[in-house]
């Protein structure tokens, strides 16, 4: 039995994220479906968690195991060669029995791109939010700094999430201004609930148009009420950049 671990880049705007569903396209069923081709049995991909339907990776960790005589280069041609062009194995190594994608990871590190002008974009408006009002990015990087360190983050988790704890640590987080509009979220933490970027980020752009105030993020924290912080930001600006063992 060999155990190996591929990073995934994927485009999710066709698919119904992550997780293998019975009916809808997911990232792990056509993966899994590539492995059935290669090897003949059913295998099971593990994930470093999910995403959500439309959210895109750069840089998705999963591993595999099953009885197989064929090296990691040999997977990674064969899965590149079998799957969709949105989704591309970047890598695949053997790794130790023990290793698992999900449960020995570190910090995952997201990306999420804005574009902050009055013209959308044509080229790219697949994979960034429109927002048409300038935003105040200085009133925006005051309020991220609330959400960086150890925090119950109970206001900014979506509906549904199956977590025991909503209690997770933001290790690194900024704002970056291209000059070409984009605006970049890029942050870092130890594990992320469900939505939970893309209720920060909503609550970041109400501070930027001035719903709110950067210290009301304080008070949103501390109430532990969803309803209290932004909405939630589209998933198609939402990219999963790296994972960290």
């Amino acid at each position: 039995m060999q155990n190996f671990k591929i990073i995934i880049e994927y485009d999710g705007g066709a698919y119904h994220g992550w997780q293998r569903q019975a009916t809808d396209r997911t990232i792990q069923g056509e993966i899994e479906n590539a492995l059935m081709t290669m090897t003949g049995d059913k295998v099971t991909v593990t994930g470093s968690g999910r995403t959500d339907a439309g959210v895109h990776a750069y840089g998705q960790v999963a591993n595999f195991r099953c009885n197989t005589s064929l090296g990691p280069e040999v997977f990674q041609n064969g899965l590149n060669s079998l799957l969709p062009r949105d989704i591309v194995i970047r890598s695949c190594e053997p790794v130790s029995e023990k290793f698992h994608a999900r449960y020995d990871a570190q910090s995952k590190t997201y990306h999420y791109r804005m574009l902050n002008r009055r013209l959308p974009g044509a080229i790219f408006r697949q994979y960034a939010w429109h927002i048409r009002k300038k935003l105040d990015l200085n009133a925006m990087e005051i309020a991220l700094r609330y959400m960086v360190g150890r925090h119950d983050f109970k206001a900014f988790e979506g509906s549904g999430s199956p977590r025991a704890s909503t209690v997770r640590c933001v290790m690194n987080s900024d704002l970056v201004e291209t000059d070409d509009g984009y605006l970049v979220l890029r942050i870092e933490g130890d594990g992320f609930l469900r939505f939970m970027v893309r209720n920060i980020v909503g609550t970041l752009v109400d501070a930027g148009l001035g719903k709110i105030t950067p210290g009301d993020v304080e008070r949103i924290l501390a109430s532990k009420d969803r309803n209290l912080a932004g909405v939630t930001a589209p998933a198609h600006g939402l990219f999963l950049m790296e994972v960290k063992y």
